[in-house]
């Protein structure tokens, strides 16, 4: 099984998770390649949609190897094997992890425009990915949901490692995946089009969901009009 794009990744995702729907839940994607699996999922389950960034630090030399991750609030995670691997010194981390916080923050005023993140205390979150590789972003984004206080943490995914699915089990309280194949390789080779998403895109797409937010809440506050008497 192949997905066509993202897109049609978080259709089939969706399906998978509306048994959460009673739930209210909030979906959170984690820019960018996460944003148009996740705007599907918003969509499919009538929920709301915001992002948490996250960057992977990357080891040194090889900087598309993660060694862990950050999230926009400062929660970093380390994989100690992968680094110790490949010769990341507590010195490099550092550096890696302010560096990377400065692109977080970027990312963060530019996508949410001045706009506050969706509260999720007391809240079912489902956390939107477009695939777990080493899942080191993902938990950096469940780490930094629990400092939220959110009531439940469920991570959804197209496709992942039966590893990083395991490892993440054990601190989310959910993990959905669709597609867990015995050798990864890697996420892109599961997805027909798996081209780099934009700044623009996950732009549009936030805008589009938040459209389509307002628009229910009008339709809500609206209600039923009582009928007209002669």
């Amino acid at each position: 099984m192949h997905f066509l794009d993202r897109r049609d990744a978080g259709r089939v995702l969706a399906a998978e998770l509306l048994a959460l729907t009673d739930e209210r839940p909030v979906v959170v994607a984690l820019p960018r390649g996460g944003v148009p699996v996740a705007a599907e999922v918003a969509r499919l389950l009538g929920a709301p949609l915001d992002i948490l960034a996250v960057r992977k630090l990357g080891a040194p030399g090889n900087p598309e190897l993660g060694g862990g991750a950050i999230a926009e609030d400062g929660t970093a995670v380390l994989d100690e094997r992968s680094a110790s691997a490949v010769g990341m010194t507590q010195e490099m981390l550092d550096e890696t992890v302010v560096r990377e916080a400065a692109e977080l923050e970027r990312r963060v005023e530019r996508y949410r425009a001045g706009r506050a993140r969706l509260p999720v205390e007391g809240r079912t979150v489902i956390v939107v990915d477009d695939g777990l590789a080493t899942g080191m972003s993902d938990l950096a984004a469940v780490r930094a949901l629990r400092k939220q206080a959110a009531r439940r943490i469920v991570v959804a995914v197209p496709v992942g490692s039966g590893e990083s699915v395991r490892m993440l089990a054990e601190e989310a309280d959910d993990v959905v995946c669709v597609l867990t194949p015995g050798v990864l390789f890697g996420v892109g080779l599961w997805y027909e089009d798996f081209s780099p998403v934009s700044d623009e895109q996950v732009l549009a797409l936030l805008h589009e969901a938040r459209t389509r937010e307002e628009d229910e809440r009008a339709g809500e506050d609206d209600g039923p009009q009582p009928e007209r008497t002669t």
